[in-house]
């Protein structure tokens, strides 16, 4: 690992410390040989006072078993009918993944406990076909939950309940997983199992608004059955209260880790509030934005901008934050007299490049020039030129369109940048600075 690594895992440390993640873990990922990989994670974030509290599924170790003893199974996710025969297959498999859990939990120094905390009732007649031991979580045991934690024991709730008589139920981990975060007010859900997340025609969605992944839900435009009910879960955890619910292959080694500890990840995150937001520079975001804009400037990309330039104009300078990390940053000076505004300061972190997150700021600040009733927006460079022509529809114009006083700066600094122009059209109004 390197310090850069650790620098970039603790930042997020201050905003997780002793806050509840639940960990949905699939019998599939249990069974791979990456299973001891995501036990070493589980023990970082215990390292860091991260409340975990593991959720597990069964189904391929239930399919399995029952092949082995001949027995032919009504359903194998907690979905479907379980009739006696699952269930009394479904008890031996969840217990034989319960202990595999435990053992490995224990082989890295971490504490756990069976949490006989599901009280269930039955799933019912739906369409006129009885469920028989297919169960629903009707309501969980926090007590005992928070107790586990705040000894620093680790919680493990299988996908089995119990109802008031000492009946048996066999529930859908997704389901679980949904109903033990809203009920202890985890912060996240990371579903882990073998699929990659979210891809739409061949393309991995990094990240998803409750509408986006309803919508995807709706029109079942992915086919995976089991990735389709976590995003169902998901979105759903989400309208409840979760803040952010993640979608992880789990045979990826530190896929876990990459996903919390990065701006971006590496699977796909349903989000419940502002996940990105482009918002004015307050004071105290200068020294960022310097920090971030430093080896843009030392490589004379970007105009030298000194602390006391950018605080006398604060009021022209725009932020981009990824779950409130600052990562881009735009200016837009405005020359009123002429109807002309700049736009400067263009610059998004090198980690983020190539997600589209310059177009969304220069979209923002040609918008913001629109409102203001500018005829035209201006931009000056030396080396990202193309992008400006190419992405912008910028035109290079002679530095004569440039007013008085800018012309005076633009020949003081010898940079002889390119001067490009754009006409501003009637741009939508913004109605709200996220993006």
């Amino acid at each position: 690992m390197k310090v850069s690594d650790l620098r970039g895992i603790l930042q997020y440390v201050p905003r997780f410390r002793d806050r509840i993640f639940v960990v949905a873990i699939d019998g599939e990922i249990v069974a791979s040989p990456n299973f001891a990989n995501i036990l070493l994670d589980l023990a970082v974030l215990r390292s860091l006072s991260i409340k975990v509290i593991l959720v597990h599924g069964a189904a391929r170790q239930i399919t399995l078993l029952a092949a082995e003893r001949g027995v032919t199974i009504s359903n194998a996710d907690g979905t479907g009918i379980t009739d006696e025969a699952t269930l009394k297959v479904s008890l031996e498999a969840v217990t034989n993944v319960m202990n595999e859990i435990m053992q490995g939990l224990t082989s890295v120094d971490l504490r756990a406990a069976y949490g006989n905390a599901l009280i269930a009732h039955p799933k019912g007649i739906l369409g006129g076909v009885d469920h028989l031991n297919t169960g629903k979580v009707e309501r969980v045991d926090t007590k005992s939950l928070d107790l586990f934690l705040n000894e620093g024991i680790i919680p493990l709730i299988p996908p089995i309940g119990y109802d008031g008589e000492g009946k048996t139920f066999r529930v859908n981990s997704d389901a679980v997983a949904l109903e033990v975060a809203e009920a202890m007010k985890a912060m996240k859900i990371i579903f882990l199992s073998a699929s990659d997340g979210v891809i739409l025609d061949g393309e991995l969605i990094g990240q998803l608004s409750i509408p986006e992944a309803e919508e995807i839900v709706k029109k079942k435009r992915v086919l995976d059955a089991g990735l389709l009910s976590k995003l169902d879960h998901a979105a759903q955890a989400c309208r409840l209260g979760v803040a952010r619910v993640h979608l992880l292959n789990g045979l990826n080694d530190e896929a876990l880790l990459s996903e919390i500890f990065s701006q971006d990840g590496i699977g796909t995150m349903i989000y419940s509030n502002d996940y990105q937001e482009i918002r004015r520079l307050y004071k105290k975001d200068v020294r960022a934005v310097m920090a971030l804009i430093r080896q843009s400037v030392d490589s004379e990309e970007l105009a030298k901008r000194t602390r006391a330039d950018i605080v006398a104009n604060l009021e022209d300078y725009w932020v981009l934050e990824i779950d409130r990390n600052l990562v881009g940053c735009v200016a837009l000076h405005v020359y009123p007299e002429l109807q002309i505004a700049e736009l400067g300061c263009l610059y998004v972190n090198k980690h983020q490049e190539g997600q589209g997150y310059g177009r969304r700021l220069m979209d923002y600040a040609e918008k913001l020039a629109a409102e203001k009733g500018m005829k035209q927006v201006l931009a000056l460079s030396t080396q990202a030129f193309n992008y400006f022509q190419q992405k912008g529809g910028y035109t290079e114009v002679t530095p004569d369109i440039l007013p008085a006083e800018r012309r005076k700066k633009y020949d003081a600094s010898a940079r002889k940048s390119k001067v490009m122009v754009k006409p501003v059209t009637a741009a939508t109004v913004i109605e709200t600075s996220r993006v």
